[in-house]
């Protein structure tokens, strides 16, 4: 199934993500000659008020800010079947949530991106707008051009947590990421500006650290957390972010301001630039006119689903699934190979999977659907290799497979490869909203990688990835590349 080729005025691209509310796609404003990011409602909420109203109240709290480190909404309106879409700018470095799956970052950076994320907080709590869920998935980066060249900045978006401070401290509705909550939003208390501080100063920890503060998978885990684990940092750097995360908000600096002040004074001084681009420009889909030959580009409207064809019933070993973003030692060797490489993107039958593989990873295309053991259901799948039998233990070769398939909760162990040499310690995190787990095979036959990773769409539905490939950064585009829709 095609996409369809525009959104109101605005022709359409590709999809950029999906999450359970909306489904985010790029786009070109014709106006304004820039490329854009449109984040549509998903259809089967467009009947609940309730979630429409959230998803309204978020372009009005964007509006209110004046920020370059908040996501800007250019425009607003309703497709033919009364569905709300934003139009913001578009974030062509991704999330923070990706940069840290490429590799660390250094302290100087750090200070630059949670210095310019305190900005856009700042910004919006002068507004009288908490944000209530800052986390890496919604730290955005985006190139602008001034007089001195095209550079980076940080930026805050998804605000569909978001709440003026007047109504938080009236009626304030549980939400957030655990590992990143506050005690007092994780226990539904009235929240002021210090509940973003402690998110702001968890991001630090992260940053600094190399691993988040907590691995709370509940938000009742968040309500009252212990101290944590040493940062192994300078003891001033650690001071300053221990009293961000204190658990009594009281014990807390005054604002967010003042917590990214003392940081910079702890670590010698002010941010030392911008963070580093670490994607290349893609034209095709971020000018004009874009090649209409090219795969994955919306060329008309959307038809209805085609009918699957009769087949017989596929069994595959348990898989599960998710998108994911590989270690990387040097984001810079990865972008220079991007820019040779001939990539091509791949669906499933019926339109919900869809992933950009490397060309000579799609001699072997199989877009039906599965059937997971254990499961007398067909689900949405798509498998996409560089020869047949590319997924055996046998006889592995690069290839991707995407499936989705029906269970509650996470699995308490993803599929084993005991052929490999050495099998990561699972990592467990957040990405975009949703819990997933992840583990990285090395010293593989046939492929130097395998990478298993689940991810909890939605409460009855999981996602897998299962990447093989010869090199992290051939392995890092596809897995950044699958997107969902309609889940």
């Amino acid at each position: 199934m095609s996409a369809p080729s525009r959104l109101g005025r605005y022709p359409l691209r590709r999809r950029i993500g999906s999450g359970a509310f909306a489904t985010v796609w790029l786009a070109y404003d014709e106006h304004l000659d820039c490329p854009v990011a449109i984040k549509v409602l998903a259809d089967n909420w467009a009947g609940d008020l309730h979630v429409r109203q959230r998803f309204l109240e978020e372009g009005r709290f964007l509006r209110k800010v004046e920020s370059p480190h908040v996501v800007p909404v250019y425009d607003a309106g309703e497709l033919p079947d009364d569905r709300p879409f934003l139009v913001m700018a578009y974030a062509d470095q991704g999330t923070l949530a990706d940069r840290l799956e490429l590799s660390s970052i250094d302290a100087g950076e750090a200070l630059t991106v949670v210095t310019q994320v305190g900005a856009g907080l700042t910004a919006l709590h002068d507004r009288g707008v908490l944000h209530r869920d800052v986390k890496p998935a919604n730290v955005l980066f985006r190139t602008v051009e001034n007089g001195r060249g095209p550079h980076v900045v940080t930026m805050l978006g998804d605000l569909g947590l978001g709440k003026a401070m007047d109504m938080s401290s009236r009626l304030t509705m549980v939400g957030g990421t655990p590992t990143y909550v506050a005690p007092e939003q994780a226990l539904g208390e009235a929240l002021d500006a210090r509940a973003d501080q402690y998110s702001l100063a968890a991001l630090t920890y992260y940053l600094l650290a190399g691993r988040p503060p907590y691995a709370h998978r509940t938000l009742a885990a968040a309500e009252d957390p212990a101290p944590p684990a040493p940062m192994g940092v300078d003891p001033e750097v650690e001071a300053v972010v221990r009293r961000g995360l204190a658990k009594d908000r009281a014990e807390r600096f005054s604002d967010v301001a003042s917590f990214t002040a003392a940081l910079a004074d702890a670590l010698g001084g002010r941010p030392d630039g911008a963070p580093r681009a670490w994607i290349p420009a893609d034209p095709d889909h971020t000018q004009a006119t874009p090649d209409p030959g090219r795969t994955g580009v919306a060329t008309g409207t959307a038809p209805d689903p085609p009918a699957p064809p009769a087949r017989q019933r596929r069994r595959r070993p348990w898989l599960v699934a998710g998108v994911l973003c590989l270690a990387l030692g040097a984001g810079v060797g990865w972008a220079a190979e991007r820019l040779t490489t001939s990539e091509r993107t791949v669906e499933d039958v019926t339109g919900t999977i869809s992933v950009r593989v490397p060309e000579d990873w799609a001699a072997q295309v199989d877009p039906e659907r599965w059937t997971p053991v254990g499961d007398e259901q067909e689900h949405p799948s798509i498998a996409s290799g560089s020869r047949p039998g590319w997924n055996t233990e046998e006889d592995p070769a690069p290839g991707v497979f995407v499936g989705i398939l029906a269970a509650g909760e996470l699995p308490p162990q993803v599929p084993q490869h005991p052929a490999c040499g050495e099998a990561g310690s699972p990592i467990e995190d957040q990405r975009r909203g949703d819990d997933s787990v992840t583990v990285f095979f090395t010293g593989c036959p046939g492929v130097d990688l395998i990478v298993e990773r689940v991810v909890q769409l939605t409460s009855n539905r999981l996602l897998w990835v299962q990447v093989r490939s010869h090199d992290r950064g051939t392995a890092n585009r596809v897995l950044q590349s699958v997107t969902t829709v309609g889940i």
